[in-house]
């Protein structure tokens, strides 16, 4: 089962993921695609994942869960268009991380790299139930994060692209503005792509397991024990059969071709 949250439409890279996309022959209703529109904020985002997430675990009964946390989400992102904040961004982790199932969690998207920097370290904290401080220590790459050297950023906001030029210590650095975004998911969009993941959902019968097969009834016959057979009573050749052999290894028995030839 995959589940993915994503920016959808606009011809946008790389134009799949349709909420229609639901997998194929036996993975059908195995892959579940959330396409979202461009701002979406907290508020929406963390609703409509508990919702679907709660629902795919009851659903499916995963024995363990794959997190890929993509900060390409977060608001100021150089190329993604969603409006998160850090501490939005984490609730999702803590909402997958209340399952209590093996958690694998990894890296993915982002391209404005002191955000990511700023939202795995507050992650590994989250998986770690280690709260962290809001104001980043000294430390030799702290002039990336000028000039508030704070953890968290706050939504609302997103980048343009253009960018003014600013000296730092002889390095050129980019100061990406910002202006207040939209959020173009409305209230109607997002309970339209809710409604259809859950019916689609509601196609898994059964949660997977290992296939129940019957066992062939000649796994319970008793192995043949020749010394407790009456010498006197020839065995018959179903009990013969049961005494597995290569046929290229010589054997003293009725039904040896070699029987009579010298060794």
């Amino acid at each position: 089962m995959t589940v993915s949250f994503h920016k959808f439409g606009d011809m946008f890279f790389p134009g799949t993921g349709d909420v229609k996309d639901i997998g194929e022959r036996e993975g059908k209703y195995y892959a579940i695609n959330v396409p979202l529109k461009d701002g979406i904020d907290d508020t929406s985002f963390t609703r409509l994942f508990k919702i679907i997430i709660s629902k795919v675990v009851e659903m499916y009964q995963p024995g363990a869960i794959v997190l890929q946390c993509g900060a390409d989400s977060l608001a100021g992102d150089r190329l993604g268009c969603f409006n998160l904040s850090i501490d939005g961004h984490a609730e999702c982790v803590k909402i997958v991380k209340k399952f209590n199932l093996p958690l694998l969690v990894t890296g993915g998207g982002g391209y404005t790299k002191e955000n990511v920097a700023r939202c795995w370290t507050v992650e590994t904290g989250v998986l770690l139930d280690t709260e962290l401080p809001n104001e980043i220590p000294e430390n030799e790459y702290i002039k990336y994060f000028a000039p508030d050297c704070l953890l968290n950023i706050p939504n609302g906001h997103i980048v343009r692209y253009f960018a003014q030029l600013k000296f730092i210590q002889g390095l050129i650095s980019f100061n990406w503005l910002a202006a207040d975004m939209e959020n173009l998911n409305s209230k109607s969009y997002l309970s339209t792509i809710k409604m259809q993941v859950l019916e689609n959902l509601r196609s898994i019968q059964h949660a997977p397991g290992v296939q129940m097969q019957e066992v062939p009834p000649d796994f319970y016959i008793p192995d043949f024990d020749e010394d407790e057979q009456n010498a006197d009573e020839r065995m018959d050749q179903h009990t013969q059969d049961k005494q597995i052999q290569r046929d290229d290894e010589y054997y003293d028995g009725d039904n040896d071709n070699d029987h009579n030839m010298d060794m």
